[in-house]
């Protein structure tokens, strides 16, 4: 703006500054209509992650209980990979998916536990009714971890950032004809500035909301699986179990 105030004419390019001000407008509202719907799209996209990761958490938690009540051949097994799962979660798996590098892996101790319990003969009805209740839990867990890793590869599609750019660079150019060189710089600047840097704001917005995981200012972190690890541990103290996990602490198999 600065340098093209300096062969602008006095009152901007435009003759008409009305009718300028009202191409404006339209360029704007579409710009605010189009962002606004998208910005919506991608929130709902990250508030179904987060709340997926804290689903998947509670339902771990839920699972070591549920555990203590299978047949005894496998309550010890299943909680240790329980423990691994957790791990696995809260350490490799959430690295993958910041790095995006996750794609359509399963988790490792996932296929463990389902191997497990395919050895699982309920005999007593406690064990009976801890068996179907570990299948309705694992269900809710696999789902859990679809909405959180759902939201690792981002919702919104290339084509749609091409506009949201091309509608920016427009918007730019567009302000670039209200150069005057009869206002004095800073006017002219905080009139490119203000609109632009609104602009830049929402579109780095909208890149956080479609990115969780990356690293950053309200980044998605694994604090609920981390919780729930602690509390695994207190209740396995209460319980008077002990084991030895398989996995290290980021859950990868030793």
């Amino acid at each position: 703006m600065l340098l093209v105030r300096r062969r602008a004419p006095v009152g901007s390019f435009f003759e008409d500054g009305d009718r300028a001000a009202g191409v404006f407008g339209v360029l704007a509202t579409r710009f605010a209509v189009l962002i606004g719907f998208v910005v919506f799209l991608a929130f709902t996209s990250y508030d179904s992650a987060r709340t997926g990761a804290e689903t998947e958490a509670l339902v771990v938690a839920q699972q070591l209980e549920t555990a203590q009540f299978l047949p005894q051949d496998v309550s010890e097994t299943i909680t240790e990979e329980l423990v691994c799962y957790a791990r696995s979660v809260a350490g490799v798996q959430w690295a993958e998916m910041r790095a995006g590098t996750l794609g359509e892996q399963v988790n490792p101790w996932a296929s463990e536990m389902f191997r497990t319990m395919r050895t699982t003969e309920p005999v007593t009805a406690t064990e009976q009714s801890a068996y179907d209740r570990w299948m309705d839990q694992t269900s809710t867990r696999e789902e859990a971890r679809r909405d959180r890793i759902h939201g690792a590869i981002g919702v919104i599609p290339a084509p749609l950032w091409l506009v949201l750019i091309f509608t920016t660079f427009a918007i730019f150019v567009f302000m670039l004809f209200f150069a005057d060189s009869g206002e004095r710089r800073i006017v002219q600047a905080v009139l490119m500035g203000s609109v632009i840097s609104v602009i830049t704001a929402m579109l780095l917005l909208l890149n956080a909301l479609d990115n969780p995981f990356r690293d950053g200012i309200g980044t998605l972190r694994p604090v609920a699986m981390q919780r729930t690890l602690k509390i695994i541990d207190q209740e396995l103290v209460v319980a008077d179990v002990h084991i030895t996990a398989p996995c290290d602490a980021d859950g990868n198999k030793q």
